[in-house]
């Protein structure tokens, strides 16, 4: 097995942030450094299943059974659900960006 690189929850936020924007993954990989493809796509996975609390754990970290989101305290998981949120409300105003340019152009 290679060597394990811990990178910040907030390169983690970016990947899946450009990734929902459309940016292919090579470049995501170019422009944050990040050394593996598959990386990117568990981050974007851990995102659409909601488990966005794995962005904080340590790296080979697995949370065994009862245990994981549930150890946050009531402020992390608020600040959690704002981050999901405010990343909701930035890719909905990009696609109506998107919308109002294709409405121009026709």
């Amino acid at each position: 097995m290679g060597t394990r690189i811990p990178y910040p929850e907030e390169i983690k936020w970016k990947a899946v942030e450009m990734k929902q924007s459309g940016i292919s993954t090579k470049e995501i990989m170019e422009t944050l450094g990040i050394k593996n493809k598959t990386q990117v796509e568990t981050w974007v996975r851990w995102y659409k299943n909601g488990e966005t609390h794995r962005f904080v754990q340590p790296v080979g970290k697995q949370y065994t059974y009862g245990k994981g989101p549930g150890e946050l305290s009531e402020l992390e998981k608020l600040q959690i659900n704002n981050r999901q949120l405010q990343m909701q409300l930035e890719i909905l105003k990009k696609y109506k960006e998107i919308e109002r340019s294709w409405s121009r152009e026709s």
